[in-house]
C-alpha cells in the first residue's frame, strides 16, 4: 500500500460518477494517485483519460477494444497497460497496491469486479448498487470476512450515512433509529398521467431535471425503479427491514436524505445536486476535502417540497418492496429483468409503461430460495433475462 498518496482504481471510469470521480482525485493530487480506470466500449474516452491520469493499467470490456486501446496508448508513448474482460477488472480490483476502488460500473456487470475489490479488503467506495441488490447476503457477508470499508456513494445512501451516529451505522435500533427516509427527486415524468407516460421517448425519460447521468439510470429514475432499487440498497447497507424504509418525493433534490429518531429528532444532509460531494466524502472519509461543488445557497433555494409517491402511476416502487419481502434471488431477477426491460424501451421496442409490466411478469415466477454461492445468483439472473426477452418479443 502507499505509504503517502492513496492508490485509486476506477471501475467504470468514462461514465458519470467515473468522471466526477476523476475530477475530485484531480484536485487533490498530493493525496490520491490512479492504479486503473475502467470502461466498457469508450475507447477514445479511455484514451483520452490514460492520456490526463497516467493510470498502471486500464481495463476495457472485449479483446478487441482493449488491443485498440493498447495500440494507441503505445503510440502515445504511454505506459499504461491494457486488459480485458472480467479477469482485467477484478484483477485491478484486487491488486495489492490498490487502496480503493470506486465501484461505478453500472448494472449487473459489475457486480464481480466489486466484490473481488471487498474479498481482497479494500476501502470501497459503493456507486453500483446492482452488487447489493442482486447478491446482498453474500456481499455483506464478504465485507464482515475481509475487513473491507464499505462507503455508500449514491447521494441518499452517503446522506443516510452521514446522519448515523459514528460506529452505529448497520445498527439502527441500538443507534435510536425509528425510520429511514429516503428521497426521490420524482425524475421527468413526476407530473404526467399514465396516458402520458404511455407516450413518453427515451428523451424524455433522459432528461433528468436535477442529476446529469447515463441512460439507463435516467429512465429508472422516470420510472422509480432506481429509488426501489436504492430502497433494496438502503436495507442492506443499515440492516433495516423495508418497512423501515419511506420514500419521499422532493422535487428540488437539495435534501438528499434523512434519518428519524426516536426521540422525535430528523437529521438530514443537505447539498446542491452535485455527486462530486459523496465522492469527495467517500474518498477522504472519516475527513472531508473539497469537492468543486459550490456552496449551497440556502436563502436562494427558499423552499423545500416533499410529497408522497403515486405507486399507481410508479408501480415499479411497489414492485421492489415486494422483491425485499420475498428475499431469495427474488431481487436480484427483479433487476435483471428491468435492465432487459429498459434497454428494449431505450432501442424503441417496448413502450415506457410497458417496463413494469414485464418486470411484474418475471417477478411472479421469481424463488423465495436464499443464494448460497454467487453461481447461484447469476443462474437467477440468467434465467430472469432470458424470462424478460421472451415477454417482450411475444407481447
Amino acid at each position: 500500500m502507499s505509504e503517502t498518496r492513496r492508490q485509486v482504481t476506477v471501475l467504470g471510469s468514462t461514465g458519470s460518477i467515473g468522471v466526477s470521480t476523476l475530477d475530485v482525485l484531480s484536485q487533490h493530487p498530493q493525496r490520491f494517485s490512479v492504479y486503473a480506470l475502467t470502461a466498457n466500449n469508450s475507447v477514445q474516452g479511455l484514451f483520452d483519460q490514460c492520456v490526463q491520469h497516467c493510470p498502471a493499467f486500464a481495463v476495457m470490456a472485449c479483446t478487441d477494444s482493449a488491443e485498440d486501446l493498447q495500440q494507441r496508448l503505445t503510440d502515445a508513448a504511454s505506459d499504461t497497460r491494457v486488459l480485458a474482460g472480467i479477469e482485467g477488472l477484478c484483477e485491478v480490483s484486487a491488486a495489492d497496491q490498490v487502496d480503493v476502488v470506486m465501484a461505478a460500473i453500472v448494472g449487473a456487470a459489475g457486480l464481480e469486479p466489486t466484490l473481488a475489490a471487498v474479498e481482497a479488503g479494500k476501502t470501497v467506495l459503493l456507486a453500483n448498487k446492482e452488487s447489493l441488490v442482486m447478491a446482498g447476503g453474500l456481499f455483506m457477508q464478504a465485507v464482515a470476512d475481509s475487513g473491507a470499508t464499505l462507503l455508500p456513494i449514491d447521494s441518499e445512501h452517503n446522506a443516510i450515512f452521514q446522519c448515523m451516529p459514528v460506529g452505529e451505522r448497520g445498527l439502527c435500533a441500538k443507534a435510536g433509529v425509528s425510520k429511514i427516509l429516503l428521497t426521490a427527486s420524482g425524475g421527468p415524468f413526476r407530473e404526467w398521467s399514465l396516458e402520458q407516460m404511455r407516450l413518453a421517448t427515451p428523451q424524455q425519460a433522459c432528461a433528468h431535471p436535477n442529476w446529469s447521468m447515463g441512460r439507463k439510470i435516467s429512465v429508472d429514475s422516470a420510472t422509480l425503479m432506481n429509488k426501489g432499487l436504492e430502497l433494496i440498497e438502503a436495507c442492506w447497507l443499515f440492516d433495516v427491514a423495508a418497512e423501515s424504509i419511506d420514500v419521499v418525493v422532493h422535487p428540488q433534490s437539495i435534501v438528499h436524505s434523512m434519518v428519524q429518531y426516536v426521540d422525535g429528532s430528523v437529521l438530514a444532509q443537505l447539498g446542491n445536486p452535485d455527486m462530486r460531494t459523496p465522492i469527495a466524502y467517500g474518498l477522504a472519509w472519516p475527513e472531508r476535502i473539497g469537492s468543486g461543488v459550490a456552496e449551497l445557497d440556502i436563502v436562494a433555494v427558499s423552499r423545500l417540497d416533499f410529497e408522497a409517491p403515486d405507486e399507481t402511476r410508479f408501480p415499479c416502487l411497489r414492485l421492489a418492496r415486494q422483491a425485499v419481502i420475498r428475499g431469495g434471488t427474488a431481487m436480484a431477477e427483479l433487476n435483471a429483468a428491468n435492465e432487459v426491460a429498459v434497454q428494449a424501451f431505450l432501442d424503441g421496442g417496448l413502450g415506457f409503461a410497458e417496463i413494469a409490466g414485464v418486470v411484474a411478469a418475471v417477478l411472479a415466477e421469481s424463488s423465495a430460495d436464499e443464494p448460497a454461492t454467487l453461481d447461484v445468483v447469476k443462474q437467477a439472473d440468467c434465467r430472469a433475462r432470458t424470462q424478460a426477452r421472451a415477454i417482450i418479443n411475444n407481447r
